[in-house]
């Protein structure tokens, strides 16, 4: 099959973060053990959803891994111009959700594979594909827990997110948090005789204000924009009527920190504050909704100098968005980003990426595969 030809049979599955992917799994598993690889599919702890696995070369030799995820961000918004799960051609550009983030990274990974498999290789090639990355990488780690009973410790991991086929070789690490407070509901004139959920987390929310405040007086680290750790609230609800004493309200956090910082410290303060609350006869829910680290791989890594080697272009220090990459290089496996398209087309409507693209990420994979068996 063709990357294009692909690349509509995955954007036709709806594999949208946070539900199950037996569908997609199930094909891209045919698909490859069609072409005499072996597959291991590995279910995450949901029981709905699963990574998969599968080597093309001796499992015992140290390789290469090639990175990307199976789920999409939700297409209900408004803007689209045709039906976001099935693959549109206008001009040179293929229209779907996914077909940049990043379904065209699979899908040009999958079209390489007949060429890989065709000559032996010295060194192996690793396809790792994971579920729920959009909801902030939370199938990959157990994926990345089961490698050393899966294959021999790899030489580095490419993951395949939209870089303009640039290799990438940083970004900052990212934890999310939501903050539920309940109290006691009640007639707004009696405010004696309730506890005022929405007053509570006033607090908490001048917390997170000043520790954005401080965060941006550093440490710095001259790669990102902006080059701070930062800290934001993205969402706050809570409150029924304008006479009634909420009962209960809520709130989001981010944070997103710079190498050498664990993003999900920078959070610690403001559950610190929030926890508080339960002293004054508040219920207290905090839960964390994702975590993961910054990448920081050096300029000189043998990595950065093959990925450049392979594309003919000078790698970049650094991004501001995030990757599954820094979860790689914390399990100790030198990691960098590079994949077709560009980041500003995801998640928005008629996202979509060039067949020009999509053929040149094709291209770069075989040109690995040579390299693995020089």
């Amino acid at each position: 099959m063709q990357a294009t030809e692909i690349l509509e049979k995955l954007v036709g599955f709806r594999s949208v973060v946070g539900l199950p992917n037996d569908d997609i799994v199930a094909w891209i598993r045919g698909y490859l053990e069609n072409h005499g690889i072996a597959v291991d599919v590995l279910p995450g702890p949901e029981g709905d959803r699963s990574n998969i696995f599968a080597t093309i070369g001796p499992k015992e030799a140290r390789g290469y891994i090639l990175s990307g995820h199976m789920d999409v961000v939700p297409a209900a918004e408004a803007g689209w111009t045709s039906d976001p799960f099935c693959l549109r051609a206008d001009a040179g550009r293929l229209h779907g959700r996914g077909a940049t983030d990043m379904k065209g990274f699979l899908a040009a990974v999958l079209a390489a594979v007949p060429r890989l498999a065709a000559r032996p290789l010295r060194q192996p090639l690793h396809l790792a594909f994971s579920y729920d990355e959009e909801a902030g990488c939370r199938g990959v780690p157990h994926m990345i827990a089961r490698l050393p009973e899966l294959c021999a410790r790899p030489l580095g991991a490419i993951v395949g997110e939209p870089s303009g086929l640039r290799a990438i070789r940083a970004h900052k690490g990212k934890a999310a948090a939501r903050l539920t407070v309940k109290g006691r509901s009640g007639h707004s004139s009696r405010p004696d005789q309730g506890l005022n959920a929405v007053h509570a987390v006033t607090g908490v929310l001048a917390c997170a204000v000043a520790e954005a405040d401080r965060l941006a007086r550093g440490p710095f680290e001259h790669v990102f924009e902006p080059p701070y750790s930062s800290l934001q609230i993205g969402t706050v609800k809570g409150g029924q009527a304008v006479n009634i004493i909420p009962e209960t309200s809520e709130a989001e956090f981010e944070a997103r920190a710079i190498s050498g910082i664990d993003p999900a410290e920078l959070l610690a303060p403001v559950r610190e504050a929030a926890e508080a609350l339960s002293k004054r006869g508040f219920e207290v829910e905090w839960q964390e909704l994702s975590s993961y680290p910054a990448l920081s791989l050096g300029p000189d890594a043998p990595l950065a100098r093959l990925l450049e080697a392979l594309t003919g272009l000078e790698s970049l220090p650094a991004v501001s968005y995030g990757t599954e990459a820094g979860l790689f290089q914390r399990a100790g496996i030198d990691a960098i980003i590079c994949g077709p398209g560009e980041i500003g087309r995801a998640h928005k409507p008629d996202e979509f990426i060039h067949v020009d693209e999509l053929l040149a990420c094709q291209a770069m994979i075989e040109r690995i595969g040579e390299n693995c068996r020089a």
